[in-house]
């Protein structure tokens, strides 16, 4: 039998204040050789009116979104069929598809949906997939999504990343005194922004916890900065360190129960430590004169790699928390900064500098080649999808700040910005897979 029984409730998350506007989403560079699929409107089964969410275009979106896939529009469709029985192959093959996604939502009790979809081979006739998915009406967006990555993930091998979270932080209102900022969670497309934390104070480097359940990042709503952290479902929320001088630059460790964080070991002078998230225990990292900041774990959890200006220019060096000297990492140019690495740990991302300008840029560990993907004026923040696929990062756009994403090979680029005028997105951080 082909069909599988998967259970996706909604996730809910914990509304401070209204939602936002919905991202915008613009494809500015896209892959030339992107595979032609056709995802066909669902057939609605269900009595009473069609949910505002159409799961067949949010799946085309996804998978047009990636770069790899280019979902043909509804209009150029020579027929929709919902069951297996009614495709006419080639009807497909005329418009050039090499595959066609069907699927139809029926009642499934007490209020819920049974989504059916089924994925085909246009040129083979062959069923490669064919699922049923349990959802309840607030989360048929993202069933969609979950659709998306179990697609994705059979034509290409990897896993999805569509059915994840993006976390950033909105800055409206005149700058200065009169600036308002939100901590914001949106779906990876931008869609169901919600805000975790608002402050008429600046609000800096959010970092997700491992399991996403948790976001850490720096408030200044006391006139100082201090680090945090909260539940994104609860709203319950814990001051972490609101030490004397710095607290920056939070981020979790793979297993979740420790922090890296940057502090004043003496007057001015920033140190990398780890804090215990279970003691609030401090063990002190980096001994040095220099400015050391941004550190990020290594995903085996073993090291730490981090921005420092010991060597005389800011660069990215890792240093083992077994013990030893720290290692210096980048040596391409005067500038490197803000360290993130792949889920993989095969792929260094940072911020490069050339001709004075901020890119973002990759590196290869094994070789230590070097990647330029970007070219804005200030690109800075970037961050993984956690299948390493993709990079977002914050840049500049018509004035005013806008999240973008880049493939890591450079070959896609896609932008998300907000509709209203005044708004500006920074400091975005891509969530981990979550286990519903």
């Amino acid at each position: 039998m082909w069909r599988r029984f998967l259970l996706i409730v909604g996730l809910a998350l914990f509304p401070l204040s209204a939602s936002h506007a919905v991202l915008e989403i613009q494809i500015t560079k896209g892959v030339s050789t992107a595979v032609p699929v056709a995802i066909v409107p669902f057939a609605w089964q269900v009595q009473g009116p069609v949910p505002n969410t159409d799961v067949a275009a949010v799946i085309g979106a996804d998978l047009t979104r990636s770069g790899r896939f280019k979902a043909i529009p509804v209009k150029s469709m020579l027929e929709k069929p919902s069951e297996a029985s009614a495709i006419n192959f080639t009807n497909w093959r005329i418009l050039a598809v090499n595959d066609l996604v069907i699927g139809r939502i029926k009642p499934a009790g007490n209020g819920n949906y049974q989504v059916e979809f089924q994925l085909f081979n246009v040129y083979t006739g062959q069923q490669l997939l064919g699922l049923s998915v349990l959802t309840t009406p607030q989360g048929l967006r993202w069933t969609a999504h979950k659709i998306s990555d179990l697609i994705y993930q059979k034509l290409t091998g990897q896993r999805g990343a569509f059915a994840t979270r993006i976390a950033y932080v909105e800055v409206s209102g005149k700058a200065g005194k009169d600036s308002h900022y939100a901590l914001v969670v949106a779906d990876s497309d931008g869609a169901n922004p919600q805000t975790i934390f608002d402050s008429n104070e600046p609000i800096m480097s959010p970092a997700w916890s491992p399991d996403g359940k948790y976001l850490t990042y720096v408030s200044f709503e006391n006139q100082r900065p201090a680090i945090y952290w909260q539940n994104i479902y609860t709203g319950r929320r814990e001051l972490l360190s609101e030490r004397p001088g710095l607290n920056s630059a939070p981020a979790f460790s793979p297993d979740g129960r420790s922090i890296a964080l940057v502090l004043s070991s003496s007057p001015g002078n920033p140190d990398i430590y780890v804090m215990n998230l279970s003691t609030h225990a401090l063990r002190r990292i980096t001994h040095s004169d220099a400015i050391d900041t941004e550190p990020v774990w290594s995903p085996d959890g073993h090291s730490l790699y981090f921005t420092s200006d010991r060597g005389g220019s800011p660069q990215i060096y890792k240093l083992s928390l077994n013990g030893g000297k720290p290692q210096r990492i980048t040596f391409d140019g005067s500038y490197n900064a803000q360290a993130r690495i792949s889920p993989d740990g095969q792929i260094l991302a940072m911020v490069h500098r050339e001709s004075g300008q901020l890119h973002i840029a990759v590196m290869n560990l094994s070789t230590g080649s070097l990647l330029t993907l970007t070219n804005g004026d200030l690109d800075k923040s970037p961050s993984f999808a956690p299948n390493g696929s993709m990079i977002i990062y914050e840049a500049t756009y018509h004035n005013q700040g806008v999240l973008e994403e880049v493939s890591v090979d450079g070959q896609v680029h896609e932008r998300l910005s907000e509709s209203q005028s005044g708004v500006s997105l920074h400091a975005p951080v891509w969530g981990p897979f979550l286990s519903q």
